[in-house]
């Protein structure tokens, strides 16, 4: 491991400003046979009065909420820094240079979490210094050789006395521009650290769910490395870190990939801050699986839902919905990172978060659409291979269609550039929604596409959606979120009403009532007659083409509006044929 120290920070009062750095390393200083000098508050202070610039910056340490967030705020800077001309960081000065301290801090673990957090690793020194408001910590980084980025794949650079995002061209950090790390071999393990009853595990599970598959047949040398779980250096084993956490004993995979950790707390109430039951597991990835899906399947409760002559079972937590999360958090987790993925069960809610964000740029508003990203194909691969997936990126469909299906809100996912959390609720918002669908199902012979059910759970809650909310819900095109609302409505289950869609009537009277599809519907029209009379207030008249414009309405809906409007004696038509329009009656002016 590379080793340095900044023995001296000095002014450079002669290039014109304060704020210049001069860094002497260890290896000059030893030569001169000196100890490092300690900054003093005057030379502090003279920095300070220099002000922020490209090689120095100041930041708050008081006004962060928490650890992390200080954490996260010295990561970001010694990346830009490095990415720049190098500089120092100091921490606990305010941007007007006010000396508000840093207190309660480690140096130690701020240093280790600059470190863990970037990519490629940074060394840096930061040293304390005492002043009379308080303690400052002085963070020296050095200018980097190569683009330095956050674990969660973002660089930066110092833009003048300000830190802004980077873009390097053609070094833009991407899992799938990247080596995979889980096809790494893993330093230090040999084939004494394999599990063979796990492999036997495998083997067996395999023949269950793939009848048809000839890879358990092989001998356990020739399945793990088809599987590419290892490989063959001439008569020597290597092992992969896939293959570590498939195969791995438990005990060499704490002792090689300490990281590879799950840690499951239970909660009794959802209040309470205190689990009642804790697991901590490093262990092959489907004994983990296996572990955690026996404890949900003990706390889970059944609600039966009668479907005509049937009973469907809805449990609080779909067994297969948890397994996909689960497999999810772990093969996409990042394994540089020394942090567990985390488990947290309580009564109506299971919340799942895993080190490492989003890879490349995926986010919350795009996750059902876009193409998977995998951070660790290997893992990922092997998951297909053994048949604990369908295929590669198809997770997050599965998981929200699977709630939709029984009437439960959607996932919710929650990301920074270091985490990702995933929450799952148990609570069953409609059984009459959850009726329908079945009921529908059945009748068409085919299942809903999760755009159709986001479509119809939407509407479910609200009176009506528009295209562009549409295309928004189920994160698509307007075309497409076009062709879906139209195929709904060619079945009978929506109706268009001017150009915002609404259920339609026989949905109503199984998912809400018709009482509700006529106050819906009435709502509708009242809000349309307001518009037009607003508008005659402040126009001599109307025509059908300005209804249609004003209310998004066809042309025999806004006919249909108009001559209701007459019918009422508020409006009057002027004119007939194409010179036909419509003004106030005279009492109503």
């Amino acid at each position: 491991m590379r080793n340095f120290q900044f023995s001296q920070i000095q002014l450079l009062e002669h290039e014109g400003f304060y704020g210049r750095i001069k860094l002497e390393s260890s290896n000059e200083k030893s030569i001169k046979g000196k100890e490092a000098p300690t900054m003093t508050e005057q030379a502090l202070r003279k920095m300070i009065a220099a002000g922020e610039s490209t090689r120095q910056e100041f930041k708050s340490w008081v006004k962060c909420k928490d650890y992390r967030q200080r954490k996260d705020l010295a990561v970001k800077s010694a990346v830009a820094l490095a990415n720049t001309k190098g500089g120092v960081l100091l921490f606990g000065v305010e941007d007007d240079g006010t000396i508000t301290g840093c207190p309660k801090s480690d140096p130690q673990a701020l240093m280790e979490a600059i470190y863990d957090m970037t990519r490629p690793s940074l060394f840096t020194e930061i040293e304390p210094v005492e002043t009379s408001d308080g303690v400052v910590l002085v963070v020296s980084v050095e200018k980097s050789n190569s683009h330095v980025a956050t674990t969660g794949g973002i660089y930066y650079r110092r833009l003048g006395n300000v830190t802004k995002p980077d873009y390097p061209a053609n070094d833009v950090y991407s899992p799938a521009d990247n080596p995979d790390f889980s096809a790494k071999i893993v330093e230090g393990a040999t084939e004494s650290d394999i599990d063979l009853l796990e492999v036997y595990r495998l083997k067996e599970k395999l023949r269950i769910r793939d009848a048809g598959s000839a890879l358990p047949d092989l001998a356990d040398t020739t399945f793990l490395d088809n599987l590419n779980l290892i490989r063959m250096d001439k008569d020597e084993v290597r092992v992969t870190v896939a293959g570590l956490l498939f195969v791995g004993k438990a005990a060499s995979i704490a002792r090689l990939l300490p990281q590879a950790e799950v840690i499951y707390l239970h909660y009794s109430d959802e209040a309470q801050t205190e689990y009642d039951n804790r697991m901590d597991m490093q262990e092959p990835v489907i004994s983990i699986l296996d572990k955690l899906t026996e404890r949900i399947r003990t706390y889970n409760r059944l609600t039966n839902v009668q479907v005509g002559l049937f009973r469907l079972e809805v449990y609080d937590f779909s067994e297969a919905v948890f397994q996909e999360a689960l497999l999810n958090a772990l093969a996409h987790r990042s394994y540089e990172d020394m942090a567990p993925v985390y488990v947290k069960h309580y009564p109506t809610k299971i919340v799942i978060e895993n080190p490492g964000g989003f890879p490349g740029d995926i986010n919350e508003s795009n996750i059902i659409t876009h193409q998977s990203i995998p951070r660790n194909k290997l893992i990922a691969m092997t998951l297909q291979h053994l048949k604990y997936v369908q295929r590669s990126g198809q997770g997050v469909d599965i998981m929200f269609q699977s709630m939709l299906t029984e009437g439960k809100p959607y996932p919710e996912y929650a990301s920074t550039p270091n985490s990702v959390r995933l929450t799952l609720r148990s609570t069953m918002e409609n059984q009459n929604f959850v009726r329908f669908i079945a009921e529908t199902q059945d009748k068409r012979s085919k299942m809903f596409t999760l755009s159709e059910l986001m479509i119809l759970h939407y509407l479910r809650e609200h009176q009506k959606i528009t295209l562009k909310q549409a295309a928004k819900r189920i994160q698509e095109t307007d075309d497409n979120a076009h062709k879906v609302l139209n195929a709904l409505r060619d079945e009978g289950l929506l109706e268009l009403n001017g150009k915002t869609y609404m259920l339609s009537l026989k949905v109503y009277e199984t998912v809400k009532t018709d009482v509700a599809y006529v106050q819906d519907k009435t709502v509708s029209q009242i809000q349309a007659k307001d518009r037009i009379l607003e508008y005659l207030k402040h126009k001599p008249s109307i025509t059908n083409r300005k209804v249609q414009e004003l209310c998004g309405y066809t042309k025999d809906q806004a006919y249909r509006i108009l001559r209701k409007l007459v019918e009422e004696g508020k409006i009057e038509i002027k004119g007939a044929g194409r010179g036909r329009s419509y003004c106030l009656k005279e009492n109503q002016r």
